[in-house]
């Protein structure tokens, strides 16, 4: 089932994107609406896309549920549940940066089994099959992942976002200034689930982030995990509150860091 799962999701992913890709018009997206604070944004873009990834999951699978970054959420009956970011990286996609995404996921009886990632602007694609690794795809062909180990966490390039609450945001600088001395640097691209693929590719030594709604972890996760990567939260799972992921070889020190700088 899993592969019939993830085949939906690609081929709802690809049209999207496109869509997206062909819908944005040139220079900066007019915003249409904000969410947690007025620098975090929604475009009509956005909310046209997960209508559009609403209506071909319905319409494939109807008893399923959905959740949503820009809708409300559909209750399902057959235990199969679809977790959807119609564009991960709103504010790239707003002014034209070239690293934002579709991210769909399905999760069954509540557990991510399958994930997918399309980068809109570069057609990057990513998935993952719980249990069954995950990889690059290379046209149809899929090139595994397998996340390259680390030696040194002072070595490390770290993939972080920032909350969009000023408060919040005052809290992670004052944690990222006593964190930054431990490790080699810090990157912020704007989307999580292309940090977490991209940390799956090995462009990535590890990864920090408050804030991440199940839409921005879901698929990107499921496809970090299955790379050997290991993830996990302030009290084990990874959550809202905090999300990490680093390699074996590093994990228990890393994590320690990141809970220590006060994240």
């Amino acid at each position: 089932m899993s592969e019939g799962l993830l085949e939906l999701a690609r081929t709802v992913g690809l049209e999207a994107a496109a869509f997206v890709k062909t819908s944005r018009p040139p220079g900066r997206v007019e915003v249409a609406d904000t969410k947690s604070s007025p620098t975090d944004v929604v475009t009509q873009i956005d909310r046209a896309s997960e209508e559009l990834i609403r209506a071909r999951i319905k319409t494939a699978r109807p008893d399923d549920g959905f959740v949503g970054e820009e809708g409300a959420d559909l209750i399902g009956t057959s235990g199969i549940d679809w977790v959807v970011d119609p564009i991960d990286g709103t504010v790239n996609f707003v002014y034209g940066i070239p690293t934002y995404a579709v991210s769909i996921a399905a999760r069954q009886d509540g557990v991510v089994v399958v994930g997918y990632v399309v980068n809109i602007a570069s057609g990057g694609e990513w998935g993952a099959i719980r249990g069954a690794g995950s990889w690059r795809y290379d046209g149809d062909e899929r090139i595994t992942l397998t996340a390259p180990a680390v030696t040194r966490v002072d070595h490390a390039l770290v993939a972080t976002g920032f909350n969009y609450v000023p408060e919040v945001r005052t809290k992670q600088a004052q944690a990222v200034a006593r964190f930054l001395p431990h490790i080699r640097d810090i990157r912020r691209t704007g989307s999580a689930a292309l940090d977490l693929c991209a940390l799956a590719e090995g462009h990535f030594d590890a990864y920090v982030e408050q804030g991440l709604k199940e839409w921005d972890l879901a698929a990107g996760g499921l496809v970090a995990s299955e790379s050997g990567l290991l993830l996990s939260g302030l009290d084990g799972e990874p959550n809202e509150r905090l999300v990490m992921a680093a390699h074996p070889s590093i994990a228990e020190e890393y994590f320690a860091l990141v809970r220590a700088c006060g994240f």
